[in-house]
């Protein structure tokens, strides 16, 4: 039985695991970093935490070490990857609403281009 009731571990438990394969550009004790296999923009990094954790509303206390280091791993791989000096944009979705499509949290790091505006604002 899963600890997250109505959850299910994801594909990316095994990318973590190394069962899948991916294009890593950073692992550690806390955090994975691999190319988005079907990238919107240039340069798309998901960053996800390797303990799982299905979504922003599962975070406890205990993985703030983790989430701080998704932070400090995204400028890390924009400074890498030459996007930093001219921006780029840091996404965490979150369940249905927020339009989550893989249930472990993950930070998208997107860049390379004008990334647009924020959000399209319905009246």
């Amino acid at each position: 039985m899963s600890e997250f009731p109505g959850y299910e571990e994801t594909l990316f438990s095994k990318i973590i695991n190394g069962e899948i394969p991916s294009d890593t550009l950073y692992k550690d004790e806390l955090v994975t970093a691999f190319r988005d296999i079907s990238p919107a923009m240039p340069t798309h990094v998901l960053i996800v935490p390797n303990k799982w954790i299905p979504t922003m509303d599962h975070v406890t206390q205990s993985d703030e070490p983790a989430l701080g280091r998704m932070l400090t791993v995204a400028a890390k791989i924009a400074r890498d990857e030459g996007i930093a000096e001219d921006g780029y944009r840091l996404i965490i979705n979150c369940k249905d609403d927020g339009h989550q499509e893989v249930m472990h949290i993950h930070m998208h790091l997107l860049g390379g281009h004008k990334v647009g505006p924020m959000l399209i604002r319905k009246k």
